[in-house]
């Protein structure tokens, strides 16, 4: 790929103003990210905002993302929180950048249940050189209760020239 070529983030920011404002349009947005992240998809989240820099994501409770406790199970809080940094720093970085999880944190604070919001902000500077990014997601109930945070390490470096 060209480092002049588009970034995966602003295809996706594109395919976003497109689609977004249509009936359903979120929907078919958060399936087509879905098919390209199929593991991701398997939760079924829904993109609500995206921007650069800035995602929110809700996941809705129901039985595949349910533990045995009645509530949403941690590891599909992680993914929410992994899919909502990442969606943050992929529409953040410029073309010339590519960044990768290297690491995720999460801290759990009450049981998840009914509609849960995930929201993520990262401003991201210069990327001439390799460095780590840290980008923090608040997942909440729709009371608005903290029910997790995910911290996020993201390795960013300049994409190779081809």
């Amino acid at each position: 790929m060209s480092r002049n070529a588009e970034s995966p983030g602003l295809r996706l920011l594109r395919l976003w103003a497109r689609l977004s404002p249509l009936p359903g349009g979120r929907w078919l947005f958060s399936r087509l990210l879905g098919r390209t992240v199929p593991y991701t998809d398997s939760m079924r989240a829904t993109v609500m905002e995206f921007e650069p820099g800035h995602v929110r994501v809700e996941l809705r409770e129901r039985r595949r993302v349910r533990n045995h406790l009645g509530s949403v199970h941690a590891i599909a809080l992680a993914n929410l929180g992994e899919l909502s940094t990442g969606l943050a720093v992929l529409g953040a970085l410029p073309p010339t950048a590519r960044g990768i999880l290297t690491g995720i944190e999460m801290n759990y604070v009450k049981k998840a249940r009914g509609v849960l919001s995930a929201e993520a902000r990262c401003q991201l500077g210069d990327v001439s050189a390799a460095q780590e990014q840290a980008v923090e997601a608040q997942i909440t109930d729709r009371a608005g209760d903290v029910v997790a945070t995910a911290r996020a390490k993201w390795l960013l470096s300049p994409r190779p020239a081809s």
